[in-house]
């Protein structure tokens, strides 16, 4: 039994100074604060929401942005290639091993 009241003891201390925190923080109007307080949280939730849209849309952005820059280099690749390499066939018709092996014969 002892056990019992002291154990309704510490919640009867426990609820009173919660009570006594509210009353501190909150004043006389407990109600119109405890909405104001929801409107807040749901402001702040909102905010956090648009925050994380606009990090989506800005990740979007630059992975399109790097991926279009890393076609353009591998096309201006293939056109520096093309320019220093000839294609095959304009390659064999002067090269100097042809004109070698006509020599030969």
């Amino acid at each position: 039994m002892a056990r019992d009241y002291d154990s309704q003891l510490l919640e009867s201390v426990a609820v009173r100074r919660r009570r006594m925190r509210d009353a501190l923080l909150f004043g006389a109007q407990r109600g119109r604060r405890t909405v104001d307080e929801r409107l807040g949280k749901v402001f702040a939730g909102i905010a956090i929401a648009a925050v994380l849209c606009a990090g989506c849309v800005g990740w979007s952005f630059l992975q399109a942005t790097l991926a279009k820059q890393k076609a353009e280099q591998k096309k201006q690749q293939q056109q520096q290639e093309q320019f220093y390499n000839p294609s095959p066939t304009a390659s064999t018709t002067g090269t100097p091993s042809s004109g070698a092996e006509k020599e030969e014969r």
